[in-house]
């Protein structure tokens, strides 16, 4: 996977912070953080609070039944491409993965690009976006046919829907995709100069993909914004939008629950690296559905620190944070598979989504610890997943583990001493470490940025340094796109995990710092995502 960089962040240069002979005159800084802007607000309700309306939850799960039948008799090629682009932007789409990839299989083993004489440049957009999407290299040569004589998109190409479908199908481009490029640029001119003239809900969904396309949003999010705008479509379906309003608020709870018990833990014994962090980046809130990664990246912290004496201080804490957030792990998927049900089994039930991520948990775990209680976890719970009973089934391999903790260590060695740098030295150790410490600590004043390196290298302003990089992260999200087209060398749900990562990124740094401080865009989204619940 390619590293990704925000493309909206602020890294403005600080004249302090670069001096010739590669040394920061820089002390070391506390960050900057704001007070915490949500009080005790996750603290407040009670578990019984947080379970949902029996009768909400029945009258879901027939509307969910209902849709998976229309997906299921839908005739019309358009109609079935349409409504499966609703019910993916609308969040319900993981009610329906196996609906979902019957149908794009027999789309694309029936519409070849040799047998495509469509002339409607919506329906070839959708197609191509939403085999794209599925893993399926369609071939985006079928738009050469909305190409002119000089072998430029054709000026008769107005209709409004077509082109921002062409617009969000260019963002599942790959490198050398030239014709997806120029499909780019040609629709982003128009879809702005027809921005100021068109109505509500199309406007919305404009402007929306213009600051920031499918590709790149959190789904959550993203299914926040449509809702609102769907209810406003002339072609609306009444028990879809019913269902993605219930399936919301329900799911919401859930997280509400989440960030409860997260918060529970935090407020007993606060680790410094998240204190006075926005609740909604604990186990990946915001992010698409409810995942659980970052329950058992504590332990590969925890491990990386621990095979260093000189941070034993900091190793103990988290890896006793670790072993309690494991815990806490374990015990609630049980409670919650009962207690909900089909609407949480989607998350915690499957080997691709939870129980894998508890089983490398519990492998870190024992790296870091060699308590024989997590390897006897590892073969109880493997047995039943079809996995070796040893923890280095789950510990990638031990070089690389050596060499992701040999590129942390680098990085804190250079916070540590103010240290600034080469590119090449910044670019070598971040393509391993993703470099996401060393950003949050630059942001503090401690370590130059890689756009502040290559101002220096080449002598160029932050604006050209921006442009530069901006470019590459267009060039690693064509990367991503390739990484995730079949035959993947990965299963897909882990590459989602990258890809998902990438977009909280993307999203976070859009208009400024929204980790460091989420009294912006940051707090608005976590409102809508986590607090305010869709109006049924």
């Amino acid at each position: 996977m390619a590293l990704v960089l925000g493309s909206g962040h602020s890294d403005i240069p600080n004249s302090n912070q670069l001096q010739g002979n590669g040394k920061s005159i820089v002390g070391r800084k506390s960050a900057n953080y704001h007070p915490p802007i949500w009080g005790d607000r996750f603290l407040k309700s009670s578990l019984d609070d947080l379970k949902p309306d029996a009768l909400t939850q029945k009258r879901a799960d027939e509307l969910k039944e209902e849709v998976k039948r229309m997906l299921i008799t839908v005739n019309d090629h358009l109609h079935e491409l349409n409504l499966i682009d609703a019910i993916q932007r609308l969040g319900v789409a993981y009610h329906f993965e196996k609906e979902i990839a019957h149908a794009l299989i027999r789309i694309h083993n029936t519409c070849s690009d040799k047998e495509d004489d469509s002339d409607d440049l919506h329906t070839m957009s959708l197609r191509f976006r939403l085999l794209r999407q599925e893993g399926y290299n369609a071939s985006p040569n079928v738009f050469n046919k909305f190409k002119d004589g000089e072998g430029s998109f054709k000026k008769s190409l107005v209709h409004i829907r077509g082109l921002l479908s062409l617009y969000e199908a260019t963002y599942m481009g790959i490198r050398g995709e030239d014709v997806l490029d120029e499909a780019r640029g040609f629709t982003t001119e128009h879809l702005k100069l027809a921005l100021p003239h068109l109505n509500s809900p199309l406007s919305t969904l404009v402007e929306l993909a213009l600051e920031l396309p499918l590709r790149k949003r959190v789904e959550r999010l993203q299914s926040r914004y449509y809702i609102s705008i769907y209810q406003q479509e002339k072609e609306q379906d009444d028990t879809l939008l019913e269902f993605a309003k219930l399936d919301f608020n329900l799911l919401q709870l859930l997280h509400q629950r989440e960030l409860m018990e997260i918060s529970i833990a935090t407020a007993c014994e606060p680790l410094p690296v998240t204190k006075h962090r926005p609740p909604a980046f604990s186990p990946s809130a915001t992010a698409p559905a409810s995942q659980p990664e970052p329950l058992s990246s504590l332990p590969m912290q925890a491990l990386l620190s621990a095979n260093y004496k000189k941070h034993h201080s900091q190793s103990k804490l988290l890896l006793k944070t670790a072993i309690r957030v494991f815990a806490f792990a374990g015990k609630y998927r049980g409670s919650y598979s009962n207690g909900l049900k089909s609407y949480v089994c989607p998350f915690y039930c499957s080997y691709s989504v939870y129980q894998d991520e508890l089983l490398w948990g519990a492998a870190w775990l024992h790296k870091a610890t060699k308590n024989p209680a997590y390897l006897n976890y590892i073969q109880v719970k493997g047995q039943t997943l079809g996995v070796d009973e040893t923890d280095n089934t789950f510990g990638w391999d031990n070089q690389h583990f050596k060499e992701v903790s040999k590129h942390f260590f680098i990085e804190m060695e250079w916070l540590n001493s103010g240290y600034s740098p080469t590119l090449e030295e910044y670019t070598s150790v971040a393509l391993i470490t993703g470099a996401y410490f060393a950003y949050l600590e630059q942001m503090r004043g401690h370590v130059a940025s890689c756009i502040q390196i290559y101002m220096k290298k080449h002598g160029c302003t932050y604006e050209e340094a921006c442009e530069k990089f901006n470019r590459l992260a267009a060039d690693a999200w064509k990367d991503i796109n390739k990484e995730c087209l079949k035959p993947t060398e990965v299963p897909m749900p882990l590459l989602m995990r990258a890809v998902n990562f990438a977009r909280v990124i993307e999203v976070l740094y859009q208009h400024r710092d929204g980790y460091t401080n989420s009294t912006f865009e940051t707090k608005d989204r976590i409102s809508l995502v986590l607090v305010d619940p869709v109006p049924v």
